[in-house]
């Protein structure tokens, strides 16, 4: 699971597996802020939940914090930082990604926290804090995606073991159209109720 990983973060993994709940919140916080564990939560907690099945909603709400968290700090690390660091970090892709979060906020967010590897979410995360996306969406957006997310793979993990990754690596685009459409009737409904009570 740690191969890939340099020696000090392979010690942090095997630190935080022994810590359980709180051991996969830290990986979760690290991934999604300073450091990159490249799906090592995601192994992690389906690791977690097949061992203690009935403990997945634990596991899958601890990743699911610390990833918004993580993300949360990183916002407010690139809206220090400015443009000229945005631009830095995105290279090219700089005024694509800030057209993207200006035009659509919490829906751009959403979108770009469901889209699977390797989809470079952080420099989103960068754009939203640059230019200033509220913090309310942005939190908002990245609570729904990341509990689709840890909840689902969770899910996997109980019901195929340690055939969950390799399962959800192959069908990753189905995975990622589910949650699209999970969301879009979500906020259809929403919209809906919303008109209703305003009526």
């Amino acid at each position: 699971m740690t191969s890939t990983l340099s020696g000090w973060k392979q010690k942090i993994v095997a630190f935080a597996g022994a810590l359980g709940a709180p051991g996969l919140f830290l990986i979760s916080f690290l991934d999604s802020s300073v450091l990159t564990f490249p799906v090592i939560n995601d192994l992690l907690l389906i690791d977690l939940a097949t061992q203690h099945p009935p403990r997945m909603p634990l596991y899958a709400l601890m990743a699911a914090s610390g990833s918004v968290l993580g993300c949360v700090l990183l916002y407010f690390i690139a809206r220090a930082g400015g443009e000229a660091f945005f631009h830095k970090r995105a290279g090219a892709r700089a005024e694509t990604i800030r057209h993207w979060v200006e035009r659509n906020g919490f829906a751009g967010m959403l979108v770009a926290a469901l889209l699977p590897p390797p989809t470079p979410f952080k420099i989103f995360v960068f754009a939203a804090g640059v230019f200033e996306v509220p913090l309310w969406s942005f939190v908002a957006a990245i609570s729904l995606a990341r509990g689709i997310r840890y909840f689902g793979i969770g899910y996997l993990a109980v019901r195929y073991g340690d055939q969950a990754m390799p399962y959800l690596v192959a069908h990753k685009l189905q995975a990622a159209i589910i949650a699209f459409a999970v969301v879009a009737v979500s906020y259809v409904l929403s919209r809906l109720i919303l008109r209703g009570r305003e009526r």
